[in-house]
This record gives structure tokens, sequence and C-alpha cells, in this order.
């Protein structure tokens, strides 16, 4: 394969002299398309379960979220229902009516609900609505698309962090983030904000510093550039604290905070991270 400073070159730029054999050129073609191919999300539905309650019988779908374009080796999953899908298709529909007229939703069965056939039929079905989805530019773009996927979750993270079960919410909140950094090509950066927050909080309780300090420090940039207040102080606040108890220099940081108390007189350090992180989502 010919390179020039290590720099893989497509035909177009090898000289014409170039002794090359036409399978290496074919190879050298297919590796320069392959890098340039753009990064897409792709959703596979390999399983889905019985769901039975003393009230009620359900078919869950597990939904497997990966980002095409290069190696993903993270197959992050989350489990919906059928309803969750049409709630979902409902808030689309109220927001991008005209430009979804030709995604539609599997229709909901009358009867057969639980027969192998029909849960068979269904989950290609609903895997092939949302690559549909996803091919609509407004849907990308839409924080409903981050909030189908990451929502129940992060409730039950959030749930659990009041509950003070700190290590079980990591466990919710790190699936959260996963699929959020895939959808990030097209979401708001603040996207992991929440999230990243959370997760500082929960290490700050497990005793594990340099994870909590690792979260916020990864928090911080999106909240300064979207001004996010509220987050910034808390968050410099953490980052001081437990700074401080590693060792880090954190002079910058605490400067930072100080600039942001005398500038807002105390409004933007009113709150914890952690009393911010409780209220989330109650």
């Amino acid at each position: 394969m010919a390179e020039a400073n290590g720099d893989i070159m497509a035909p177009g730029d090898l000289p014409s002299d170039s002794s090359l054999t036409t399978k290496e050129l074919q190879q050298n073609w297919r590796e320069v398309k392959r890098n340039d191919r753009p990064v897409r999300l792709l959703f596979v539905i390999p399983s889905s379960r019985i769901v039975e309650h003393a009230l009620s019988k359900y078919v869950v779908y597990q939904v497997v979220v990966m980002r095409s374009g290069s190696f993903d080796s993270r197959r992050v999953s989350v489990e919906r229902r059928y309803s969750d899908f049409l709630s979902f298709h409902h808030k689309l529909l109220q927001e991008f009516g005209e430009e979804l007229e030709e995604v539609v939703l599997p229709r909901k069965l009358l009867t057969g609900n639980f027969s192998p056939d029909n849960i068979q039929e269904r989950r290609l079905a609903l895997q092939d609505y949302l690559a549909k989805l996803f091919a609509a530019r407004c849907v990308r773009y839409s924080h409903h698309l981050a909030a189908f996927f990451t929502e129940q979750e992060q409730r039950r993270g959030h749930s659990l962090i009041r509950a003070g079960q700190f290590r079980a919410a990591v466990e919710q909140l790190q699936t959260v983030l996963e699929i959020q950094e895939k959808l990030l090509p097209w979401q708001k950066p603040t996207l992991v904000v929440t999230t990243l927050s959370a997760l500082a909080v929960c290490h700050r309780d497990l005793d594990e510093p340099e994870q909590a300090f690792g979260s916020a420090h990864r928090a911080l940039p999106p909240v300064r550039r979207y001004g996010l207040k509220h987050h910034r102080a808390a968050l410099l606040e953490l980052l001081v604290d437990v700074g401080y108890q590693l060792g880090r220099p954190v002079a910058q940081l605490q400067e930072e905070l100080s600039g942001l108390r005398d500038a807002e007189r105390g409004e933007a350090y009113c709150r914890s991270l952690k009393e911010l992180v409780i209220h989330e989502f109650l």
C-alpha cells in the first residue's frame, strides 16, 4: 500500500509510473473510502423477553446502540416496551409531523401480542423503524431522541442516588453516559452535563476521588461554554475540594470560583453539586 509521509494515498494522488498492482490500488482506495465514511448510529434489536407481573404482562425489546464509521466495541443497550416507542412516536409527530409522514410505527396488535411469530415480526419492524427515524435530520438533532434512549435510566439512577445507593446508580448512569456520547455528534455538548455531575457525586460519596474529579472536570467545559451558572459554581466547588484532597493544582479553579461568586453575588453558589443532582428528575 503506497504512503506519503505516513498518509494513505488515493489512486488519483499516485504518480503515473507507480508500480502498485491493481489489487493494491483497490485495497488502498477502499481504505480511503472507509476513513471518509460518515459516522452514523445503528440500532439493533437482537432479542426480546416477556415480563409478567401480578396485574400486567408485556414484551420488552433490547435495543443496542452502536456507532458506525469506526470500530465501536461498546455495545450499550437499553430495554423498551412497545408503549415507549408509541409515546416517542407521538412526541415526534407533534413536533415534526410533515417531515415524518413516511415513517410509520409498526401497528399496535389487538390480539396475539405474545405469539413468538408476532414478537419476532415486531422486533424486526421496530429495528427498521429506528433506522428510518434516524435517517430524518430533524430526529437526529431532536432532544426527543436522547430522551427516548436515556431518560428512564437517568430517572432510575437519580432515584438510586436519593436512596443512597451510589454503586447501583453508577451502573445506571454509566449506561446513560455511553449512549449520550454516541449521540453527541448530533446533540448539544450539554447533554452529558447532568450525567457527569451525577457520576461525580456518586464517586465522591463512594470515596473515589479520582473518578469524582475526572467526571466533574469533563462536565466543566460545556458548562462554561453554554453559561450553566449553577452547575459551573457547583462543579468548581467540588473540583477545588477534591483537587486539594488529591494534591492537584487548583489555584486557577479557586480563582474562577471566587470570581463567579463575586459576579453573581452568591446566587450561582446557592446549591452544592449534590443538591443540584438530587433535585433532577423529581
